[in-house]
């Protein structure tokens, strides 16, 4: 696998390295190039030090999706996530040594902030309900701090829409604001939900991470869509993200190699809200929030797919990760029985204008007793 991994980065770092000499900023990705590279080294060797700590402190699982067979009762180590995310950081210091934009400073905050919580939800074990606001007290430093703009260009061809005419840029305002928190929260429970099989947290962030870098190259030497964006502060916003991308392809890679199946140790949450608020960090100093949901469109599908499951429609198991089949050795999907619950769906649904406050909701939400002219129970609606 690391093999591969390294073999499918090397044009992608040969890409970066000719856009960034077209764009006349070499010295700039080349430094965090490096940097990345030790992120690598380093994580990987740090994560086999660390895993007997962990197991010390009871931080350890089994292997679910071997249960029944000899591998499933080994103790694995979990919330490695902390060792690649400690890393991540102490390398974007490096790389930001003398830097006094206060709205880097506020995106390294959230992060450094979501690793913390992450951590505390590995170790405290918190309920679903509380997992997915959990980011949005973490992108809190940004999205107060953020003074960039917060204006969108429409996909608007022609710049109507049925013969009415449209703006092709609109300024949201604080409405702006709103997004970037939910932009956060969606991407770190998107991958904390897309999870539970050796390596596919750490794998699906990695690819994600190869995709963002080779976009961000991409537009680095054009394609500013119009004269909405200044050239030289597109370009800057872009080496932003790069900075923000490149360690944590380098931490994932090392990550990677302990979890890649079979796994000798589990990331926990911490990994995944750590990757999901680098994402958003990313995408948002690098104004490309809207682009980088193209890049989440498979755990977009798996969100929306689970929203039954997280709202409690359905019962949502404590693990939700397929079953191993010891007589054919293979991995079984879990199955909820959807149809038994088509009344509290309904229920749900036709109580939203209430729960929502378009509807006036009554303090018990009951039929009520009428002893005339007939004693009955009447609906109160």
């Amino acid at each position: 696998m690391q093999a591969g991994t390294i073999a499918g980065l090397v044009p992608i770092a040969g890409f970066l390295i000719r856009q960034s000499i077209e764009a006349d900023v070499v010295p700039r990705v080349l430094i965090a190039m490096g940097l990345s590279l030790f992120a690598y080294i380093a994580t990987a060797w740090m994560i086999p030090l660390m895993t007997p700590l962990h197991i010390k402190a009871d931080l350890f699982g089994m292997d679910l999706n071997k249960r029944g067979t000899p591998t499933g009762e080994v103790k694995i180590p979990e919330a490695l996530g902390i060792v690649p995310g400690t890393i991540y950081i102490m390398v974007l210091c490096l790389l930001h040594l003398g830097n006094n934009d206060g709205l880097y400073t506020a995106a390294l905050a959230s992060v450094t902030f979501m690793i913390l919580l992450g951590f505390a939800d590995d170790v405290l074990d918190l309920k679903w309900r509380y997992k997915m606001v959990l980011p949005f007290f973490a992108s809190l430093p940004l999205v107060v701090n953020y003074n960039g703009s917060t204006s969108v260009r429409l996909p608007v061809p022609g710049g109507s829409i049925l013969g009415v005419p449209v703006p092709s840029v609109v300024d949201l305002g604080i409405l702006y604001h709103i997004y970037m928190s939910m932009l956060s929260t969606f991407c770190s429970n998107a991958i904390n939900i897309l999870a539970g099989l050796n390596g596919l947290e750490a794998g699906q962030a990695f690819i994600i991470a190869c995709f963002v870098l080779i976009h961000n190259a991409l537009r680095l030497t054009g394609g500013y869509w119009g004269a909405l964006e200044d050239a030289r502060a597109v370009q800057r916003n872009l080496l932003v993200s790069i900075d923000i991308i490149l360690p944590f392809i380098g931490v994932c890679g090392g990550l990677l190699k302990h979890n890649w199946h079979p796994s000798n140790v589990f990331v926990g949450d911490t990994f995944c809200y750590f990757a999901g608020m680098t994402f958003a960090m990313a995408a948002i100093l690098g104004n490309y929030s809207k682009t980088l949901l193209l890049f989440f469109i498979p755990q977009l599908i798996n969100f929306l797919y689970s929203v039954p499951q997280l709202i409690g429609i359905v019962p949502c198991p404590r693990h939700r990760l397929p079953r191993l089949n010891t007589e054919t050795r293979k991995l079984e999907p879990i199955r909820s029985k959807l149809l038994f619950f088509i009344p509290q769906l309904i229920n749900f649904l036709y109580s939203v204008p209430q729960l929502i406050g378009i509807v006036p909701c009554p303090r018990h939400r009951l039929p009520r007793y009428v002893a005339i002219p007939h004693e009955r129970l009447e609906s109160r609606y």
